[in-house]
C-alpha cells in the first residue's frame, strides 16, 4: 500500500478512535439513549419488512416493483457486508472500550463495514427513488440508524460512512439494471 494511502487510512483510524473515546464517555440524555436504541432495533430488519409491505400493499405497481428493487439491494447488501467484516476484520468499538451507559450485544464481532446501515440504505434508496415525497423520512430512519450504531458503540463512524455508500451504491446499480 502506497504511502499516501496508509497515511489517509491511519488519519481515519485516529479520529475513529478520538470519537469513540468520546461517545463512549458521554452520558447522553434519556431521549437521546431512547432515540438511538429505537432506531438501532428498527434497523435490525422489522422496519423494512414493515414498510416494504406498506408500499408494496398501498403503493400499487410502482410500490411493488420499488420493494421487489429494495429487497434485492438488501439482499445483496447482506452478502456484501458479511464478506467485507470477514475480509477486513476490524474489531468493534465496544470490545476495545467500555460505553458508560449502553449494554446492547453486538450481532456479531466485526465492526467494517456497518451491516446494520448498508441494509438501511439498501432498503430506503430505492423506496425513496420510486417515491419522492416519502425520501425525507426514509433517509431519516435510515440516517439514524446509522448515528444510532456510532453513539451505542457498535461502530466507528468510518464503519457507517462506508454502509451508507456501499447500501446507496449497491442499491442505485440495481436500479440501473432493474
Amino acid at each position: 500500500m502506497s504511502t499516501p494511502i496508509r497515511g489517509f487510512l491511519t488519519g481515519i483510524a485516529a479520529f475513529d478512535h478520538y470519537l469513540m473515546r468520546k461517545v463512549h464517555g458521554w452520558p447522553a440524555p434519556r431521549w437521546v439513549r431512547w432515540w438511538m436504541l429505537s432506531s438501532t432495533r428498527c434497523g435490525d430488519g422489522w422496519l423494512w419488512a414493515a414498510l416494504g409491505a406498506a408500499f408494496a400493499l398501498f403503493g400499487g405497481p410502482r410500490g411493488a416493483l420499488a420493494v421487489g428493487r429494495s429487497t434485492l439491494a438488501v439482499a445483496s447488501g447482506i452478502v456484501l457486508f458479511l464478506l467485507l467484516k470477514r475480509l477486513t476484520g476490524r474489531r468493534r468499538p465496544c470490545a476495545l472500550t467500555p460505553h458508560c451507559w449502553s449494554t446492547l450485544l453486538p450481532p456479531d464481532q466485526f465492526s467494517f463495514p456497518s451491516g446494520h446501515t448498508i441494509t438501511a440504505f439498501s432498503a430506503v434508496v430505492p423506496l425513496a427513488a420510486a417515491f419522492p415525497d416519502a425520501a425525507p423520512g426514509l433517509y431519516l430512519c435510515a440516517v439514524s440508524v446509522g448515528i444510532s450504531r456510532i453513539l451505542l458503540g457498535m461502530h466507528f463512524l468510518s464503519d457507517v460512512v462506508a454502509g451508507a455508500v456501499l447500501g446507496s451504491a449497491m442499491a442505485r446499480l440495481l436500479l440501473s439494471l432493474f
